[in-house]
């Protein structure tokens, strides 16, 4: 098949200068097929149908055989009618002239006309997309199972962007990824001398790597595939678009997009509710903003403050402080001036843990940890815990090790705040550990091993990190 996939339409990037030349992009290949596709037909019954639904026109013929539907489409390319079952009175069927024959399609309504996934507002459109998907799938099927093959994705501004922003990603000084081996040395017996070795490992080094957040969606005008570089053809529903990036693929290429997703803030709707390595991402930091800013007040004027964390604060008042990091971001006041009562701070901060779609302990470990929590012996246990640590995603182990430092500084303050570990684990269990079922009954019987596992990395935040 002769396919134009280098030819470019107007519009395109690429430079007539060969100082300033970089590689064709939008392929026009499947776009020219677009326009080439048959255009709908209606054929209209010759008289009314008392028994026509609201919802169809005059294309609509009342209960007539395949073979009659056959005859009054046959010789027009791209009519279409719709006919009422003769084994099924009540059902509709879509009958449409494509490629010298007659297709037949079980027709559907709920507020809009379907006959597989996509939704459409009338027939016409229905059949308009039916016949450019046929039609391009059908003239073009080898091109389509090959498009993917030289994709143009590592050449787009985009990605080059993203390559920038990556050079000088978490500069705490990490540059090997933590991997710690213990030796099972039976002389070696005692968990502090185990433990000491421990510390000594390099930190965990943190890419944040993110996975696109792709939804199906409808773009107006013509749209080209930024993966692949081919037209994304169709009326509606044409391809995906990460909603956090704004990348803009077909289906089948999204499953090849590499995780890298750089979260634009302009489409960051807020901050409470939002993924945690989304969040990070799109603010270009290593932990969330309302973490750090939260620990930052607490330790200032709250270590001291009787029940910190057990106390609640006013739900209106930390509803505020949610909306404020919503509105304002990292310029949220959550000042004395402005919340005098630290227990809001702290409720703030516990709301948003919580809130997160995924726990900072993911629903993928939450298993892991509480069979680690069981473990009788203590050595043991330990190990399995910080095997754990090292599978939680860069900016979720991130949060919780900056977590678990200022927690420990909790602990200090005992005398003062009545909070040690055990009455912090009991708090921050449920809120940083949530199994991947909402089961009333699992989340009750795992809560003793939820309070442990905060606890001892509480206990032990100085060798686990």
């Amino acid at each position: 098949m002769a396919a134009s996939s280098n030819s470019s339409l107007s519009g395109s990037s690429v430079s007539s200068d060969p100082e300033d030349y970089q590689p064709p992009i939008w392929k026009s290949y499947l776009y020219q097929l677009q326009q080439e596709a048959p255009r709908p037909k209606r054929i209209t019954c010759p008289h009314e149908m008392e028994t026509r639904p609201k919802y169809y026109g005059r294309e609509f013929h009342g209960i007539i055989s395949r073979d009659y539907a056959d005859d009054l489409l046959a010789g027009a390319e791209g009519s279409y009618l719709i006919r009422e079952s003769q084994r099924q009175p009540g059902t509709h069927t879509l009958a449409l002239r494509f490629g010298h024959q007659t297709l037949n399609y079980r027709l559907f309504y709920d507020g809009k006309h379907f006959v597989a996934e996509k939704r459409f507002e009338s027939v016409h459109d229905l059949v308009t997309d039916a016949l450019i998907t046929l039609y391009i799938e059908t003239k073009a099927a080898e091109y389509i199972a090959k498009m993917t093959t030289n994709p143009i994705y590592e050449h787009l501004g985009y990605t080059s962007l993203l390559k920038d922003k990556m050079v000088h990603r978490l500069s705490r000084g990490r540059t090997e990824p933590r991997r710690v081996t213990f030796q099972r040395d039976e002389r070696i017996s005692s968990p502090l001398v185990r433990r000491s070795a421990l510390k000594d490992t390099p930190e965990k080094q943190c890419s944040y790597e993110k996975i696109h957040n792709f939804k199906v969606h409808t773009f107006r005008g013509p749209h080209w595939c930024e993966y692949c570089a081919n037209f994304m053809w169709g009326l509606i529903a044409q391809g995906v678009r990460c909603s956090d990036c704004g990348l803009n693929v077909h289906k089948q290429c999204s499953k090849l997009v590499p995780s890298d997703c750089q979260p634009d803030l302009r489409r960051i709707k807020k901050v409470f509710s939002c993924d945690l390595t989304t969040l990070v991402k799109a603010h270009n930091t290593t932990r969330p903003m309302v973490v750090d800013m939260c620990i930052r007040e607490i330790e200032l004027r709250g270590m001291k403050s009787e029940g910190l964390y057990r106390v609640s604060g006013f739900s209106e008042h930390i509803e505020d402080v949610r909306l404020a990091f919503d509105r304002d971001g990292e310029k949220a006041d959550i000042s004395a001036a402005a919340y005098a009562d630290i227990n809001i701070i702290a409720g703030a901060l516990k709301l948003y843990l919580r809130d997160l779609p995924i726990p900072v302990i993911t629903f993928d470990l939450y298993s892991k940890f509480i069979q680690a929590a069981k473990i009788p012996n203590a050595e043991s246990r330990l190990e399995a815990i910080h095997e754990g640590l090292l599978q939680l995603p860069p900016a979720h182990y991130e949060t919780l090790r900056y977590l678990m430092a200022h927690l420990k500084r909790v602990t200090m303050f005992e005398k003062d705040n009545l909070m040690n570990a055990e009455n912090l684990g009991i708090v921050f269990g449920p809120t940083l550990m949530q199994p991947p079922e909402q089961n009333a009954l699992t989340t009750l019987n795992d809560m003793r091993q939820q309070k442990l596992v905060v606890q001892l990395i509480i206990e032990h935040e100085d060798v686990l990190f």
